[in-house]
């Protein structure tokens, strides 16, 4: 970890904001069947953008969250698709995890520089950044759509070399997903692994610096 004021960078979606937040808050409406729902959305819209990475086409991250919406909705029938919209106006505001806003603005004390680095595009972003109140607590707020591909690919790391003049050894990289990690470890940032759900680690070749299982833990972390 950094020995003076660092730079820490999070990723958005399962780190700072919580994804299920949207099926938690039609949880009723939803039915039994509303955590695989929530599952199988997130799992499809991720899906997306690697596959379109691969095939070198670009679709910003807001559509691809309403085209996994609709192909779960498919599969989860039980689900009435009367919540579409309900569901979507949720997830632009999304909740913001307990801890966020406290590591935040604690590692701004400090005097350490903030910053988010996400797949959404600039308008979900900015929603859920509002939503949150979290603002003041970040000096940048950077999206994929600049580049026009998507996490893990170098090109979307090296936006934050680019926006902190920094090389990626000085970048403490943040996320709660595992090949978010390995992509950002891969790019040479010294990445931390939220697992907040307990998941069976992967990746091997490509270890975090650090896994811990909230964001709080940052804060007591070696400097």
């Amino acid at each position: 970890m950094p020995q003076g004021p660092g730079t820490f960078v999070f990723d958005a979606y399962g780190t700072l904001f919580d994804f299920n937040a949207a099926i938690a808050r039609h949880r009723g409406a939803a039915g039994a069947d509303a955590d695989r729902f929530s599952e199988i959305w997130r799992l499809k819209q991720i899906e997306y953008t690697w596959t379109l990475t691969l095939a070198g086409r670009y679709v910003e991250f807001w559509t691809l969250t309403q085209r996994a919406l609709d192909y779960t909705f498919a599969r989860v029938p039980s689900v009435p698709k009367s919540l579409r919209k309900d569901l979507l106006d949720a997830y632009i505001k999304l909740d913001a995890f307990p801890d966020a806003r406290h590591v935040l603005r604690a590692l701004k004390a400090r005097g350490d520089r903030t910053a988010i680095l996400s797949n959404g595009s600039p308008a979900m972003l900015a929603s859920a950044v509002e939503a949150a109140g979290i603002a003041a607590d970040l000096d940048a707020v950077l999206s994929v759509d600049t580049v026009k591909m998507f996490k893990p690919r170098p090109e979307v790391y090296a936006l934050v070399t680019q926006r902190f003049s920094v090389q990626p050894s000085e970048v403490v990289f943040v996320s709660s997903n595992r090949w978010d990690a390995m992509g950002a470890t891969a790019f040479g940032f010294r990445t931390v692994w939220v697992n907040r759900s307990k998941s069976p680690g992967e990746y091997d070749d490509l270890p975090p610096a650090a896994a811990v299982s909230d964001l709080t833990a940052l804060l007591s972390l070696p400097r």
